[in-house]
């Protein structure tokens, strides 16, 4: 065993993490049913999470098994809003200093709550800045530790925790998760939990990454000149190798969806469900409704986040 090899997560992890959010009371978020297409398949709302995200979870996790000595270092973490979110949410609860590194054009909703939640937070330019340069920057400034939003083995451990949970809510194991995606911290570890469930990404169209890579067998990274897409919280460059490496062999073709169809689920959600979701924590479901994945009554949809503004969450009702 080569002991300067990277941790890699586990399913043991995963469980470990839920028995670490279990302990701390953070409650279960609900399995709804949904028809869709006369099938009743499952969504799984985690955007009732306390910082309106799944995030919660692998930002918890990686945060309480850092030593006291990276406790008192504090850490650094990059997001548009989400991961930013939970890294405070857990700092503040954990008394760990907390800087993140977040977009300017980033939802001032997700700015705000990051804030509220008393991180401090260094904004960069987007496009303009490389965010991953100005991470290392704090870190070395700082002597923290990074906490990434996705390919980190712990934060990924933790996201897989709604698996586990999501399985025992439905009392077998899901035949699929259909998963919303930015660099694949969700999918892997929900991967990870629920090894006899397919998986499938569900990326904004142009940025759809993860999927290309599981095609090419290697890091694709996105082009010089990226489509627009209003789901902010999927939009990294790339994958990362960790990430890759766990779902290669695991993960379904990837999917892609348009803004168009994204607002669609938004509106379904809130008229359905009575759920409030931004336009990345819709993905996955407008992957279902657009019938780009299958659907059996065993599926689980993950709606993975609601942080989204009252005016554009206002105009995506409003059109039709």
């Amino acid at each position: 065993m080569n002991e300067n090899a990277p941790r890699m997560p586990t399913c043991e992890g995963t469980q470990a993490a839920l028995a670490s959010l279990q302990q701390i009371g953070l409650p279960p978020t609900p399995l709804l049913p949904v028809e869709i297409g006369g099938v009743r398949a499952w969504a799984k709302a985690e955007c009732l999470q306390p910082i309106g995200a799944f995030k919660i979870r692998g930002a918890w996790w990686r945060l309480v098994n850092l030593t006291p000595e990276e406790r008192a270092r504090g850490v650094v973490a990059v997001s548009s809003g989400n991961h930013a979110q939970g890294v405070a949410w857990a700092a503040r609860r954990l008394d760990i200093p907390a800087a993140i590194v977040m977009p300017r054009n980033a939802p001032a909703v997700k700015l705000e709550a990051t804030r509220a939640l008393g991180a401090e937070i260094v904004l960069y330019d987007r496009p303009g800045e490389d965010r991953d340069e100005v991470a290392a920057r704090e870190v070395e400034r700082r002597g923290a530790v990074l906490v990434h939003a996705f390919a980190d083995p712990w934060v990924i451990e933790g996201q897989g925790s709604a698996g586990h949970e999501a399985a025992a809510q439905l009392g077998r194991t899901p035949s699929r998760l259909i998963v919303c995606c930015g660099g694949g911290g969700l999918a892997a570890g929900l991967s990870l939990a629920c090894p006899d469930s397919a998986i499938h990404v569900v990326e904004p169209a142009g940025w759809d990454m993860v999927g290309q890579s599981l095609a090419a067998g290697e890091i694709v990274r996105v082009g010089a000149n990226p489509p627009a897409t209003i789901c902010d919280a999927l939009q990294p460059d790339a994958t990362k190798p960790i990430n890759l490496e766990v779902l290669n062999g695991r993960a379904e073709p990837g999917v892609a969806v348009t803004d168009d169809e994204v607002r669609a689920a938004q509106r379904f959600a809130f008229a359905r469900l009575k759920l409030v979701l931004e336009p990345g924590g819709a993905a996955a479901l407008a992957a279902a409704l657009a019938g780009k994945v299958p659907l059996d009554e065993d599926t689980v949809i993950m709606l993975t986040g609601g942080n989204t503004d009252a005016a554009s969450f206002a105009r995506t009702l409003a059109e039709v």
